[in-house]
């Protein structure tokens, strides 16, 4: 039995992969996007209120994002989202 494939668009490219390949690629786009989201807010937040250099902003949201507890909280999000995406899609066809 052949593996079902499916594609995967990236810019500038489209490749046929697999689904949870697809899938675990866009939860990491997804994580990703949301790490730069609050990577953006705190310095953006520093630099607003005038408190230190923005490289003393980014060291501290590097230091944040590294943390555990917030990646498994990022990816577990993305991951929900995802997984919530594909089933109502499939739900809406009907299957």
């Amino acid at each position: 039995m052949s593996d079902p494939k499916t594609t995967l668009v990236m810019p500038g490219k489209k490749m046929s992969v697999s689904p949870l390949v697809k899938r675990a690629v866009q939860v990491a786009a997804g994580a990703a996007l949301g790490a730069v989201t609050i990577g953006v807010v705190m310095v953006l937040n520093g630099l607003l209120s005038g408190r230190g250099s923005v490289w003393q902003w980014v060291n501290y949201w590097l230091a944040f994002i590294q943390r555990p507890e917030i990646m498994v909280t990022m990816l577990l999000t993305a991951l929900t989202t995802v997984l919530f995406v594909y089933w109502q899609r499939d739900k809406e066809r009907g299957r």
